[in-house]
C-alpha cells in the first residue's frame, strides 16, 4: 500500500538515501530541506511521487509552517520521520537565546508532529531520531539560560526528543505510534565528518532502519520504545528518561518553549 511519508533533512546522509529507498518502493515521499537548490537536487536524485518542503527548522516558526504546508496540500500523512539534526552550525544560539541544538533536534520536530497529529492516522507512524549519545537535559540550558558545548548540547538535546516521544506515546494510546530510533554511531553523514572529522560507517543502515521503523511490522507495536540499532534491537534510553521528575520537568520547559506555535 503507497504511503504519504514526509522526511525532514533529506537532502544528505541517512535521509537522502532513506528518501530514494521509500520513493524507489512507490511511496509518495514529502522531502525536507533548508536550502532551496539543494532541496530541487534531491528532488531529482530521489524521483519518483517526490515533492519538495522548504523550511529553516532552527526557527519555530517555519517549522509551524511546514506543517502547515503540508496540511494544506494533504488530508493524510502515513509517516512523520523526524531526521533533521544539527550538531555544529555557524550560530549555535537563535535569535530567541535557544540553543540551535536544542531548536532544530527537540523543538522543531515537537512542534512540526503535534501540529501535524491532525492528520497522521491512528495506524501511522512518527519516527525520531535519536542518538547513542544521550544525556540529562540541563533545563536552564533547554530554556535558553545557561549556554553548553557542542556535544553536550546535542546529546542533550538527543535524550530530550526521546522523552518526548515515549511521552507522546503515552498520551495516546490509541495510536499514531512514536518511535525513538539510533540510526547507529558515527555514520558517514556529513554531521559525522564536521563534528568528528571522521570518514564514518555505512550509512545504508542507517537508512535501512529509518525504512523499517517507518513501514515494518515489526515496529506497530513500538510506540514509546527506543530502538538502538547498534546493537540491533529495543533497548532502555538513558536512565535520566526513567526519571519521572527529570521527565516532567524536560516536558513542561518543551511545552512552554513550543506553545506559541501549538495553536491550529
Amino acid at each position: 500500500m503507497r504511503k504519504t511519508i514526509l522526511l525532514t533533512g533529506a537532502t544528505d546522509g541517512i535521509g537522502l538515501l532513506t528518501a530514494g529507498i521509500l520513493a524507489a518502493e512507490g511511496h509518495r515521499v514529502l522531502l525536507h530541506g533548508r536550502d532551496a537548490d539543494r532541496l530541487q537536487a534531491a528532488a531529482r536524485a530521489v524521483g519518483g511521487m517526490t515533492e519538495t518542503c522548504l523550511a529553516d527548522l532552527s526557527r519555530l516558526d517555519q517549522a509551524a509552517a511546514l506543517a502547515d504546508a503540508v496540511r494544506a496540500r494533504h488530508d493524510r500523512l502515513d509517516v512523520l520521520i523526524n531526521n533533521a539534526g544539527v550538531l555544529k552550525a555557524p550560530r549555535s544560539v537563535t535569535d530567541e537565546g535557544l540553543d540551535v541544538r536544542f531548536v532544530v533536534n527537540t523543538l522543531a520536530p515537537y512542534v512540526l508532529t503535534r501540529r501535524l497529529l491532525p492528520v497522521i492516522p491512528a495506524d501511522g507512524r512518527v519516527v525520531n531520531l535519536s542518538s547513542a549519545a544521550q544525556a540529562p537535559v540541563d533545563v536552564d540550558a533547554l530554556l535558553g539560560r545557561r549556554r553548553l558545548a557542542g556535544m553536550e548540547a546535542y546529546a542533550q538535546s538527543k535524550l530530550a526528543l526521546t522523552i518526548w516521544t515515549q511521552e507522546m506515546a503515552r498520551a495516546h494510546p490509541g495510536g499514531p505510534v512514536f518511535i525513538a530510533v539510533n540510526p547507529g554511531s558515527l555514520l558517514a553523514t556529513k554531521m559525522v565528518k564536521e563534528g568528528f572529522g571522521i570518514a564514518g560507517n555505512d550509512p545504508r543502515a542507517g537508512a535501512d532502519i529509518l525504512r523499517r521503523a517507518a513501514l515494518s511490522e515489526e515496529f506497530a507495536t513500538a510506540s514509546g520504545r527506543y530502538f538502538d540499532n547498534d546493537n540491533g534491537r529495543f533497548a532502555a534510553p538513558h536512565p535520566a528518561a526513567r526519571d519521572p521528575r527529570h521527565v516532567a520537568e524536560v516536558m513542561a520547559a518543551i511545552e512552554s518553549l513550543a506553545a506559541p506555535w501549538l495553536d491550529l
